[in-house]
C-alpha cells in the first residue's frame, strides 16, 4: 500500500493532468527501433524548460512547474558575479590567462595535420615538410631555462617578496646592513633549485640524445646505409632488427619470417605486456629480393596523424603492375614508434615522424603538482606580510610622519622583513627530500619509489581514493573455472569428465593417424546439417572445446634451443615443440587462460600463423584448419570472430565469442544464457559466450567479396566493414558459456578495510563490464556484505537521468554502480547534483570507463569537494587519471611500468598503500606543519625584538643585530635543531597501522591552521617582548651589552622551544641541540665586533671579560627562564586536561 502513496506533496487537481502530460512526454518519439534516439533530440528541444527546473522534483512535479519540490542542501549554484565584482574576484586572472594563451597561439601557429601520400624509398617526393624524427622530453631549451626556472620560483608570493626586498638594498637611502644578509639566503635557495632543475634537465637531454643517436639501417638504391634515428624522414625504408626499438611510425612491408608476420612488444606504448602480431603488406612480402622494393613504383596513402593507437586506415598501391594492385592497410600492418620488434627482422616505410608519431601525440605534459600544505603556508605568508605593513605604518605614525616618512616606512618594512623567513622554503624542501628518503628506505614496503619529491605531505590529507580494478585490486592472472552448456555445468572438480568426453569423441570421429578413412567427413557433415536432433552431451562438449581452441588470437611461441643461433631452415626444424617449451602470447590474459584450459583437457594449440591453425588431439593426431578471416575484438563490438576451413572435410565454420550483452542478440533463442551469466558474475567470474555458424562455400564467397570491397573504402571504412560482418552474425548456434576468474591481489581486503576505517572514500573506476566490476567490488569487500547496491540504469536522455537520480536519492547508505555512458549523460545535465549525491555514498563503482573519463571524474571530485584525491593504477590506461589527481600512485604490474613511471609514488603491491598513507603520510604532514610554523616563529620573535628596540629608541629605523648575526641566527645557530623536527613522530608506526581512525584527524587539517598559527604568533610576541625588555631593564651602566645579552638569550630560547615542540626524542636531535650551542659559544669568541650596537657609532666592542662574568650568565639565564617556563607549564597542563586522541592510545 505504501508504494502507492506519493512521496511529495502534490496539488490534487494537477495530478491527473500531470500523468496525461507525462504519457505525452514519453511518447513523443513514437514506436520503432530508432525512436528512442529521435525522441531524445526532440525532447532536448522541447524540454528547454528543464534548464530552469530544479532536479529534486517528485515524478509528478517533474511535469508540473507549480508543485512543491525539495532541493538538495548545498546544491545551490551561486549567482553569476558581474562587472567590477567579477574582475576583483579572480576575473583579472582569467583575463591575463586568456591574453597569454592568445599570444602563445599567435607565436606557435600549429600546423594543420593532413593525410599524406608516401612513395616507397623516395623522401624527396613528399609535397610538404614533416617534423624531424627527434625525441624531445626536455622542458626548456638554452634560452628558456633560466627564465622558466625563475618563473616557477617567483610565482610563490614568498620568493617574490624576498626578491623585491633584496633588490631594494641597491638603493642607498634604503640600505640597511650588508647586501649579503639579503642576497646570500636568496641566492642559496635559487642556486639549489636551479642546480636541481639543471641536473634533471641534463638527464632528460642525455636520454633524448641517446635515443636520437641510435643507428638504423636505411635501404637505398646503392644498398644499406647507417642513419641516426633523428635523421629518418617520411618515405625512408628502414630495417629494424630483433629486440630493436622502432624509431618512427611505419607501414610494415617485409619480414624475414616465412609466415609474413612478426611479433612486437608494445608495453611502452599501451602498458600491455603481451606481444602483438603484425602482418606485412602481401604485395611487398611476395617480392623475391629486398632490392626489388626500388624496382617497383608504389605508394602508401595514410590518414592524417591522430591519437588513437588502436586504429589506422590507409591503402597500398602498386602502379607499375597491370592492373594496379590496391591493398587496404589497417592497424595490423603498422609498426608504431616506441614498440620493440620481438621476432625476426622487419622492413617498413616511414609514414609519421617526430611530433606526429602516435606515442608522442599520446604523451601529455604532466603538470607541476603543488601540495595543499604549500598553498596553506603561502596563505599564511600573505597574512604575515599584512602584519608587516601594519606594523611599519604604526611605527611611522608614532614617529608623527616626521621628515621623509615614506622613506622611513620603507626602511621599517625592510627592518621587519624577517617576519617572513626566507629559510622557510629551504627547510621545507630539505624536509620533503628527507621524507622521500625515509619512504624509500622503509623495509616494510620494499621497492617503493618517490618520483615527485614535492608532495609527500599530500599522503596524509587524502579523502578520496580512486582505484583501477584489473592489475591493481586483482592480479591480472586468469584461471578457467567454469564451463556451462545450458543443461550441464562443469567446475574445477569435474574437469576430468570433460577430458574423458574429449578423448572419446576424438577416438570415435577421427581414425588413427595412419589409415585414411573418408567416411569421417560425411559423418560430421550430416551431424552439422541437422541441428534439430538433440545432440548428446559428448558431442556438445566436443564442439565447445573445439570452438574455444580455435576462436582466439593466441600464438604459441617456442624458445629456440640453446646452441642454435642461426635463423636457418634447420633451426626452424630443430625447434623444441615439446609442451614444456611452449608459451602462449595473446593480447588478453583471458584468451591465454582459455587456450591453456583446452590444452589441459586434451586439445592442444601447437602452431598458428596468419593462414592456418594446428591443433593436437589427445591421440597425438594433428588437425589443420585454414584461417580465412579474423575479426579482432574491439571495445565497441565487445566480441571477436574467426572463419576457418577444416582441411580434412573442407567445412567452413564461423566461430564467435564475446560478452553476453553483445552475443545475446546474435545467438538463437534460449532460456538459460542470461540467468547463468548473472550467476557466474555473482561468483566473480568473467564470462564469455561462444557460438558458431556453419557456412556453405557460396555464402562465404559472397561475404568475402563484400568484405574486401568495404575494407578498401576511404570514407567511413569502419562502419561499412562492421555492417558486412553483421550480415554473418545472425541465428548463430550457442555452444557454451565460459567463466574465468581474476584472482585478487594479496591482502586487498584488509587494506581496503583499513582505508575505510581511516575515513577515506574509495571509488573503483574500471573499463570492465558492470557484472564483473560489481562482483570484484563484493569479493574485495569494497562494498560490505550487508550493504545495498544501487545499480544505475542505462539512461540516454535528460528525463531518464532526472528520474533515475531521483530514485537513487531516496536510498540511504547504499553503494552506487554506474556504467560509463549513463555517467556521461548525468554529468552533461546534472553534474553538480550527481557529484553531490555520489560523494555521500560509502563506495562508488564506475564501470566501462575510458581513460579520459577516469581523469574527468578525478578532476570533478577535486573541483566540487575541494578535498584531496589520490588515484592508483597499474596500466597505460590509468596514466591520465594518475596525472589528474592531487597524488598519483602507480603499481609496477603485469601491464608494464607506464603507470609507475608517470606516478608521484610507485609501489610494488596494493597492500603497501596502507603503510604509505597511515605512517608516512601522517609523519610527513605533521612534521612539515611543525617545521613550517617553527620557522615562522623564529622570524616573528626577532621582528618583535626589533619593534621593541625601535620604539624605545624614539622609533629610529636602526637595525638591532648586524649582518652576520642575522644570517647566523637563521642558519648555523638554530638550523640543525629546527631541522631535526623532521625526525619527530607523535605515534609509533605500529599504533598508526592498528588504529587507522587516527588518520581522520589529519584530513581536517588541524596541525596547520589559522588557529595554530595565531597561537605561535602570540608565543613569538610574548617571548620577543620578554627577551628585549628583559635585556633593556637588566642592563645598568653597560647598555652596550644589550646586544650580547638579548642575542644569547634568544638563541637559548630557540633551542629550548625546539625541545618543547618535540614529541619523541631521537639521538640526532640531542646531537643537533648541543652542536648548535657549541657553534654559538665558539662564535662569541671570534665574532666579537658584531655584538656592539650600531658598531663604531657607539664605539662599543664586546670584551671577552664581560661574557665570562657571573652577571652576564645570570641575566641571560633569568631572561631565558621567564620567556620559556610559562610555555612549559602551559604544555603540561594541556597534556593533562585535554590530551590528544593518540596519547590516550599510547599510554
Amino acid at each position: 500500500m505504501a508504494d502507492h502513496i506519493p512521496l511529495y506533496p502534490v496539488r490534487g487537481a494537477a495530478a491527473a493532468a500531470a500523468s496525461h502530460k507525462r504519457a505525452a512526454y514519453y511518447s513523443v518519439a513514437g514506436p520503432g527501433p530508432g525512436a528512442d534516439r529521435r525522441g531524445r533530440y526532440q525532447l532536448e528541444d522541447e524540454s528547454a524548460h528543464l534548464d530552469e527546473m530544479p532536479l529534486m522534483m517528485s515524478e509528478e512535479g517533474f511535469e508540473n512547474d507549480e508543485s512543491d519540490y525539495h532541493t538538495l542542501p548545498r546544491a545551490r549554484i551561486t549567482r553569476r558575479k558581474r562587472g567590477v565584482e567579477w574582475f576583483v574576484c579572480g576575473g583579472w586572472k582569467f583575463l591575463c590567462a586568456s591574453c597569454c594563451d592568445w599570444l602563445v597561439n599567435v607565436c606557435q601557429r600549429k600546423k594543420e595535420l593532413k593525410a599524406r601520400t608516401v612513395w616507397l624509398g623516395c623522401p624527396e617526393k613528399c609535397e610538404e615538410k614533416h617534423p624531424r624524427n627527434s625525441i624531445k622530453n626536455q622542458k626548456y631549451n638554452v634560452f628558456t631555462f633560466i627564465p622558466g626556472v625563475l618563473y616557477e620560483q617567483f610565482k610563490f608570493f614568498l620568493n617574490l617578496y624576498f626578491l623585491v626586498v633584496s633588490c631594494s638594498q641597491f638603493v642607498p637611502a634604503l640600505k640597511i646592513g650588508y647586501l649579503y644578509t639579503y642576497w646570500a639566503p636568496l641566492g642559496f635557495v635559487l642556486a639549489v633549485t636551479i642546480t636541481r632543475e639543471a641536473i634533471d634537465e641534463f638527464r632528460r637531454f642525455q636520454r633524448d640524445k641517446e635515443m636520437n643517436s641510435q643507428l638504423y639501417s636505411k635501404l637505398t638504391v646503392r644498398g644499406k646505409v647507417q642513419v641516426k634515428s633523428s635523421d629518418i624522414q617520411v618515405g625512408d625504408l628502414i630495417i629494424v632488427e630483433k629486440n630493436q626499438r622502432i624509431p618512427s611510425d611505419m607501414v610494415f612491408l617485409r619480414t624475414s619470417e616465412k609466415a609474413g608476420s612478426c611479433f612486437i612488444r608494445t608495453d611502452q606504448l599501451d602498458g600491455e605486456t603481451d606481444w602483438k602480431l603484425k602482418v606485412a603488406v602481401s604485395c611487398t612480402q611476395r617480392l623475391p629480393a629486398l632490392g626489388d622494393l626500388f624496382s617497383i613504383s608504389a605508394y602508401v596513402y595514410a590518414q592524417k596523424p591522430q591519437l588513437d593507437i588502436h586504429s589506422f586506415e590507409g591503402t597500398f598501391t602498386r602502379e607499375d603492375s597491370d592492373p594496379p594492385i590496391h591493398e587496404s592497410l589497417s592497424i595490423e600492418n603498422t609498426l608504431w614508434a616506441s614498440t620493440v620488434v620481438a621476432s625476426g627482422t622487419v622492413i617498413g616505410v616511414v609514414i609519421y615522424t617526430g611530433k606526429e608519431t602516435r606515442s608522442v601525440m599520446n604523451t601529455s605534459n604532466p603538470k607541476n603538482k603543488v601540495g595543499l600544505l604549500d598553498l596553506e603556508l603561502n596563505q599564511l605568508t600573505k597574512a604575515l606580510f599584512l602584519a608587516l605593513v601594519v606594523l611599519s605604518v604604526v611605527m611611522v605614525t608614532l614617529q608623527g610622519f616626521a621628515g621623509p616618512w615614506y622613506r622611513n616606512l620603507f626602511r621599517f618594512l625592510l627592518l621587519f622583513s624577517y617576519i617572513i623567513p626566507i629559510s622557510l622554503r629551504v627547510n621545507l624542501d630539505m624536509g620533503k627530500a628527507a621524507y622521500g628518503w625515509m619512504i624509500m628506505k622503509d623495509e616494510s614496503i620494499p621497492g617503493t619509489v618517490v618520483r615527485t619529491s614535492t608532495i609527500p605531505e599530500e599522503l596524509g590529507r587524502l579523502v578520496y581514493l580512486l582505484t583501477d580494478k584489473t592489475g591493481t585490486l586483482t592480479r591480472n592472472e586468469m584461471v578457467f573455472k567454469r564451463l556451462h552448456l545450458g543443461t550441464v555445468s562443469y567446475g574445477t572438480d569435474t574437469m576430468d569428465e570433460i577430458q574423458s568426453h574429449v578423448l572419446n569423441s576424438y577416438s570415435q570421429v577421427h581414425p588413427p593417424a595412419g589409415s585414411n578413412n573418408p567416411s569421417s567427413a560425411p559423418l560430421r557433415r550430416t551431424q552439422a546439417s541437422t541441428p534439430k536432433v538433440r545432440k548428446s552431451v559428448s558431442s556438445r562438449i566436443h564442439e565447445a572445446v573445439k570452438a574455444i581452441a580455435l576462436c582466439h588470437n593466441v600464438t604459441p611461441v617456442y624458445e629456440a634451443r640453446a646452441g642454435v643461433t642461426e635463423e636457418t631452415e634447420f633451426a626452424e626444424a630443430d625447434q623444441d615443440f615439446s609442451d614444456e617449451n611452449r608459451t602462449y602470447q595473446a593480447s588478453s590474459p583471458d584468451e591465454v587462460a582459455l587456450v591453456r584450459w583446452t590444452e589441459s583437457v586434451g586439445l592442444t594449440l601447437i602452431s598458428r600463423d596468419l593462414t592456418s591453425v594446428q591443433l593436437k588431439t589427445p591421440g597425438g593426431q594433428v588437425l589443420t584448419y585454414c584461417i580465412l578471416q579474423v575479426f579482432p575484438f574491439t571495445s565497441e563490438s565487445k566480441r571477436m570472430g574467426i572463419i576457418v576451413r577444416d582441411e580434412s572435410s573442407a567445412e567452413i565454420t564461423f566461430y564467435m565469442k564475446g560478452a553476453d550483452v553483445a552475443m545475446s542478440t546474435i545467438v538463437q533463442y534460449n532460456d538459460w544464457l542470461e540467468e547463468e551469466c548473472g550467476n557466474m558474475a555473482r561468483e566473480g567470474l568473467r564470462t564469455l559466450v561462444v557460438a558458431k555458424r556453419t557456412l556453405t562455400e557460396e555464402q562465404y564467397q559472397d561475404f568475402e567479396s563484400r568484405y574486401s570491397q568495404a575494407k578498401l573504402s576511404i570514407h567511413d571504412r569502419a562502419l561499412k566493414v562492421a555492417a558486412v560482418v553483421e550480415s554473418l552474425e545472425r541465428e548463430m548456434e550457442l555452444l557454451c558459456l565460459t567463466g574465468v576468474e581474476d584472482q585478487l591481489q594479496a591482502d586487498v581486503r584488509p587494506t581496503l578495510e583499513m582505508l575505510r576505517n581511516a575515513g577515506i572514500k574509495i571509488w573503483m573506476l574500471t573499463g570492465d563490464k558492470l557484472e564483473t566490476a560489481t562482483c570484484i567490488a563484493k569479493s574485495s569487500h569494497l562494498v560490505s556484505r550487508t550493504q545495498d547496491i544501487h545499480v544505475f540504469r542505462p539512461v540516454t536522455s535528460r528525463g531518464g537521468a532526472h528520474l533515475e537520480l531521483n530514485a537513487f536519492r531516496r536510498k540511504h547508505d547504499c553503494a552506487l554502480v554506474i556504467p560509463g555512458d549513463s555517467l556521461e549523460v548525468c554529468l552533461k545535465y546534472y553534474e553538480h547534483e550527481f557529484v553531490e549525491l555520489a560523494c555521500q555514498c560509502p563506495a562508488v563503482v564506475c564501470c566501462r570507463c575510458s581513460p579520459t573519463q577516469k581523469a574527468h571524474i578525478v578532476t570533478l571530485l577535486r573541483q566540487h569537494t575541494g578535498r584531496r584525491t589520490c588515484a592508483i593504477g597499474d596500466g597505460g590506461n590509468d596514466v591520465s587519471m594518475i596525472q589528474a589527481a592531487d597524488c598519483g600512485i602507480g603499481i609496477e604490474g603485469k601491464e608494464g611500468k607506464q603507470a609507475s613511471l608517470a606516478a608521484d609514488f610507485s609501489i610494488t603491491q596494493f597492500r603497501h598503500i596502507g603503510r604509505l598513507l597511515m605512517v608516512h603520510g601522517r609523519n610527513s604532514y605533521k612534521r612539515s606543519a611543525a617545521l613550517g610554523q617553527f620557522v615562522m616563529h623564529r622570524g616573528l620573535i626577532i621582528s618583535t625584538m626589533q619593534a621593541v628596540f625601535s620604539s624605545v629608541f624614539y622609533f629610529a629605523s636602526v637595525p638591532l643585530y648586524q649582518g652576520f648575526l642575522m644570517v647566523g641566527y637563521a642558519t648555523i645557530y638554530t638550523m640543525f635543531p629546527v631541522f631535526s623536527l623532521v625526525l619527530d613522530q607523535d605515534v609509533k608506526p605500529e599504533m598508526a597501522m592498528l588504529y587507522p581512525e587516527l588518520y581522520k584527524d589529519l584530513t581536517k587539517g588541524r596541525s596547520l591552521s589559522f588557529k595554530t598559527f595565531l597561537i605561535w604568533v602570540l608565543i613569538s610576541i610574548y617571548q620577543g617582548g620578554i627577551l628585549m625588555y628583559g635585556a633593556l631593564v637588566l642592563f645598568e651602566s653597560e647598555f652596550v651589552h644589550v646586544v650580547a645579552i638579548s642575542f644569547t638569550a634568544l638563541i637559548l630560547t630557540e633551542l629550548l622551544m625546539v625541545a618543547l615542540t618535540i614529541r619523541t626524542w631521537h639521538w640526532l636531535m640531542v646531537v643537533a641541540e648541543f652542536l648548535s650551542l657549541g657553534c654559538y659559544v665558539a662564535s662569541l669568541a671570534f665574532l666579537n665586533e658584531y655584538f656592539g650596537i650600531g658598531r663604531v657609532s657607539f664605539g662599543a666592542f664586546l670584551d671577552a671579560a664581560f661574557i665570562t662574568t657571573m652577571t652576564f650568565l645570570w641575566k641571560v639565564s633569568a631572561i631565558t627562564v621567564v620567556s620559556c617556563l610559562p610555555l612549559y607549564v602551559l604544555k603540561y597542563l594541556k597534556r593533562k586536561l585535554s590530551p590528544p586522541s593518540y596519547s590516550k592510545l599510547s599510554s
